[in-house]
């Protein structure tokens, strides 16, 4: 499995673009790193960029990005509303896939060390990467901005840790660290007030504010100042006005978003400015945001409402989008936004993304696949489809409104064996196709005979694996299908049993293209042992089905 790290650093021209994208270019010539997003903001005069790969390329082209902003930018006549200590401001690695925030840490300290000693350029780690309690913080290194770090830097304890204790006038400090995913979040108001906004991100960012008594600060025994947290955990926020807009924004840093959600941040921030007569027209992110933080959102939304959360990933993408307002200030496009949808390899999902007439005339054609192991995933899928249609019928069928959680509760299950049978579809075509490419190894020399054989081998045995999973994933949807058939809404009790028998022939023909494959596979303990398994899953799928459609002729009636 490869290790993939994400790196998001900030640069200090948001307003530039021939800049940017010198800087762009230098990442995007790194071999095995890709570039997911470039997000410039002329306001802030910086640019938030977002690219992904195994930790090597990624700390190769972090370097050469660090390295050509700071030939290109001038801090000394940098202007922007944004925070900033440097012309590459902040560099953190993220943990994505496969990787420890440990290991993610190492590789941010290799990086500080190698822009530090080869460019000379003042480091300081932060978070995960740094061991310093006293650093952790990004806003605490940051204090007093590029202006204070003349001074800054000469203090005892605020050595760098990396790279000379001189501040480089031309391209400043840069803090890089390891943390754990953030999303960078605006939320937009209707007033141009500054002083409100900080009101507001003080009320909801877990600092919140300083206590006050006749307009003075509140001391504790100690002589400093009394805290008064705010409303949400793991929030960083001030309130700044956007002149590009011509309204003021609540600034978020979402620092841990299992804490704090984007939709409870928003909510949040609502009932606040609502508190203060302001009102919140929208909102925006910057930089990616990840999937389950949007479908999150969207079920809390149509929750909200009572409405059924078993509905298509794109459809609660749409209420999230629409609900937070994420499109008041430009549009926001989820193919370019979304994480994992940057990250998909479109080879991946061909097949479902095809259209159905496609779809039919590819698998007619002469070419062997998709073959019957996808047709079967395919069935499946539109088996627990009927299925999460009744339960969504019914979870807004007049006068039942008490029990739309309970239906929704049908269709969120419905939708998940829904997704991952359509995923099957394709893998199932991808498992025939890595057995022919096996099979079209050389066989010139006996270690090439070898290869070839164990290679077939593993892909025999991922194209038994595959169908099985399908029969396991049919099997468990018809658990949906029956329910719908006994509880729904009586007047589609009929597509509950075109459900059920789809589902049944999804389980029968996955379970033809395990034995298929099977026979090719030496490990005979491991054919007896699937197959069996499978011989126990088809004859269950058969009877659950005969009592499925027992109880839908009955209702039927005719």
């Amino acid at each position: 499995m490869h290790q993939i790290i994400e790196c998001v650093p900030n640069f200090s021209e948001g307003r530039d673009l021939h800049i940017i994208r010198q800087i762009t270019d230098e990442i995007e010539g790194v071999e095995g790193v890709r570039l997911l997003n470039v997000d410039p903001g002329k306001a802030t005069n910086r640019t938030v960029v977002t690219f992904v790969g195994e930790p090597e390329p990624v700390i190769a082209a972090a370097f050469k990005a660090i390295k050509k902003a700071g030939e290109l930018i001038d801090m000394s006549k940098h202007t922007g509303e944004h925070p900033r200590m440097g012309a590459t401001d902040v560099c953190p690695l993220i943990p994505v896939a496969n990787i420890t925030m440990d290991e993610t840490a190492g590789y941010a300290q290799q990086l500080a060390k190698m822009v530090g000693d080869d460019l000379q350029i003042p480091v300081y780690l932060y978070e995960h990467a740094q061991k310093n309690k006293l650093r952790h913080n990004l806003s605490i290194i940051r204090a007093g901005e590029y202006e204070g770090f003349f001074k800054k830097i000469k203090l005892p304890e605020w050595q760098p840790d990396f790279g000379p204790n001189e501040f480089d006038a031309k391209r400043g400090a840069t803090v890089i660290g390891a943390r754990d995913f953030l999303i960078a979040y605006n939320v937009n108001l209707n007033t141009t007030s500054t002083r409100r906004a900080n009101a507001i991100a003080f009320d909801v960012r877990e600092a919140g504010r300083t206590k006050t008594a006749d307009g003075k600060p509140v001391l504790d025994e100690n002589g400093k100042p009394v805290t008064m947290p705010g409303s949400l955990k793991s929030v960083k926020a001030i309130g700044w006005f956007i002149e590009e807009y011509g309204i003021a924004q609540i600034s978020m840093n979402l620092t841990n978003i299992g804490i704090t959600p984007l939709h409870i941040a928003f909510d949040e921030v609502c009932k606040k400015a609502d508190a203060r007569g302001i009102r919140v027209t929208g909102s925006e992110l910057v930089g990616l945001v990840p999937l389950q933080s949007m479908i999150d959102a969207g079920k809390y939304f149509l929750g909200k409402q009572k409405r059924s959360t078993g509905v298509a990933e794109k459809e609660l993408v749409r209420i999230a989008i629409k609900s937070m307002g994420l499109d008041e200030l430009a549009p926001f496009k989820p193919d370019e936004r979304i994480i994992e949808y940057l990250l998909k390899d479109a080879k991946d999902s061909r097949l479902i993304h095809t259209t159905l007439t496609d779809f039919a005339d590819e698998t007619a054609s002469e070419s062997p696949a998709p073959g019957g192991g996808s047709i079967s995933a395919y069935i499946g899928a539109l088996g627990i489809s009927l299925a999460t249609m009744v339960a969504n019928l019914s979870s807004h069928k007049k006068g039942w409104d008490e029990r739309w959680k309970e239906f929704s509760d049908w269709a969120d299950k419905g939708q998940q064996y829904k997704n991952e049978l359509m995923k099957l579809v394709d893998a199932d075509t991808k498992a025939f196709r890595q057995i022919m490419a096996a099979m079209g190894l050389s066989k010139a020399t006996d270690e090439e005979k070898q290869v070839r054989t164990q290679a077939i081998q593993e892909a025999t045995k991922f194209a038994i694996e595959v169908p099985f999973t399908v029969m396991q994933l049919a099997y468990e949807s018809m658990q949906v299908i029956k329910a719908m058939a006994e509880t729904g809404n009586p007047n589609s009790v009929s597509d509950a049993g075109v459900g059920a028998l789809c589902a049944r022939s999804a389980v029968m023909g996955a379970f033809m293209n395990v034995r298929i494959n099977a026979a090719g596979y030496d490990d005979k303990s491991f054919v007896e042992d699937i197959v069996a398994k499978g011989k126990e899953i088809e004859s269950k799928a058969i009877a659950l089905e005969a009592g499925i459609l027992k109880v839908v002729n009955e209702k039927i009636g005719v």
